[in-house]
């Protein structure tokens, strides 16, 4: 299958998680990316190791964010590589970096310099918190856009203090958001050969996600976060929304009625919450009453209840069950990939399904500078 991007080339400065995770997807989607790594050390994410678990003398982060790309060491302060990065610069369609600022005018990769070599180009950057202001200088670091954006007010039960999300969802949702910039850019580019400078942030990232607990916080005249004080599953959203325990395992329950939830699981003590209204005033009583009731049966018992009464709930799976599941199976959402040196591991593939064909690459991640000589030649050329 010819994939919609190929043919574009994409020269890739950034580091970690965010940016790696936008041109990640440019490259399941058919461009051709060429990391720009430092010698000796590359993409400082080879050495951020994910639960000190090294795989093949590197971190499995930055194998699992960097596969089918291309490695080109250059030392950017050398007057002769940086030329040669220039070079690839002059042919490339993006540029994307996410430097803190200041950086990029260090090495040259600055937009005005970029602009004067390939005036064409989308410049795709994406910052922490901006290029202006107080913070334009703080860390980057997932764990720090999710403190300061409010996403730890909205997690676990009330009292339980901030709880984080336990991924980096803000760098992966920074880098989707650049991704889609780049993308609606590079239509511009196509189409009338004007190129474009994409900026997205972390910090606006992590607001715009909360999108709708920040309305609802608006329209509620600014009033704090209460969450529910068991079985929490959204801060913003009344009974029965939340995951139970049962006997052997839990179950997650969505929306719906709650005197016909407490019918269907022969619980009377719901039949009294008629209204909408007592679902979100009470919910905490009607979660207690819930919960209890829940825990003494198996999940499936309660699934073979609920699920023919078009109740939405689920059985809470680990990675283990869930790959169990013929569901799961036929969606074939993992592929082994091949590094150059011979070494191979699984991962999950691009969620994107075109013409009825899912995007999927052999291609592992590349050793650092693994393609410094076939690019030389190019340029050579």
């Amino acid at each position: 299958m010819q994939k919609p991007l190929e043919g574009i080339l994409v020269v890739d400065f950034s580091q970690y998680l965010s940016g790696p995770s936008a041109s990640l997807r440019l490259t399941d989607l058919g461009a051709r990316v060429i990391k720009i790594e430092k010698p000796e050390t590359g993409d400082l994410c080879r050495g951020l190791h994910f639960s000190n678990l090294v795989m093949n003398g590197e971190s499995s982060m930055f194998h699992a964010i960097n596969r089918n790309k291309q490695s080109y060491a250059a030392n950017m302060k050398a007057d002769d590589e940086r030329e040669k990065v220039y070079q690839l610069i002059r042919q490339a369609d993006v540029l994307i970096h996410n430097f803190r600022p200041g950086v990029v005018e260090k090495l040259g990769i600055d937009f005005e310099t970029i602009k004067t070599i390939n005036p064409e180009i989308v410049y795709a950057e994406l910052s922490g918190y901006g290029k202006e202001g107080v913070w334009k200088d703080k860390p980057g670091l997932d764990l720090l856009l999710q403190s300061l954006s409010g996403l730890t007010q909205l997690n676990g039960n009330d009292g339980a203090g901030p709880v984080p999300i336990g991924l980096a969802v803000v760098d992966i949702l920074s880098g989707a958001h650049l991704a889609q910039g780049i993308l609606a850019c590079l239509h511009r580019k196509v189409t009338t050969g004007k190129g474009g400078r994409v900026e997205v942030s972390m910090l606006e990232s992590a607001l715009e996600y909360q999108f709708e607990s920040i309305t609802c916080f608006f329209r509620d005249g600014g009033q704090p976060t209460v969450r529910p004080k068991s079985n929490s599953a959204h801060a913003y959203l009344g009974a029965p929304y939340g995951v139970y325990a049962t006997k052997n395992g839990a179950i997650a329950l969505a929306m719906g009625s709650i005197p016909f939830i407490g019918g269907l699981i022969g619980c009377e003590a719901l039949s009294k919450y008629e209204t909408p209204e007592s679902w979100f005033n009470q919910r905490d009583e009607i979660k207690y009453i819930l919960a209890k009731h829940l825990a003494t049966k198996d999940t499936k018992i309660w699934l073979a209840v609920l699920e023919p009464a078009d109740i939405w709930c689920a059985e809470i799976m680990n990675w283990k069950t869930l790959m169990d599941q013929e569901a799961f199976k036929i969606l074939e959402m993992i592929q082994e990939v091949n590094m150059s040196d011979g070494y191979t591991y699984k991962t999950t593939r691009c969620p994107i399904q075109i013409n009825g064909e899912w995007l999927t690459s052999e291609i592992g991640s590349p050793v650092l500078g693994e393609h410094n000589e076939k690019i030389n030649k190019e340029l050579a050329s």
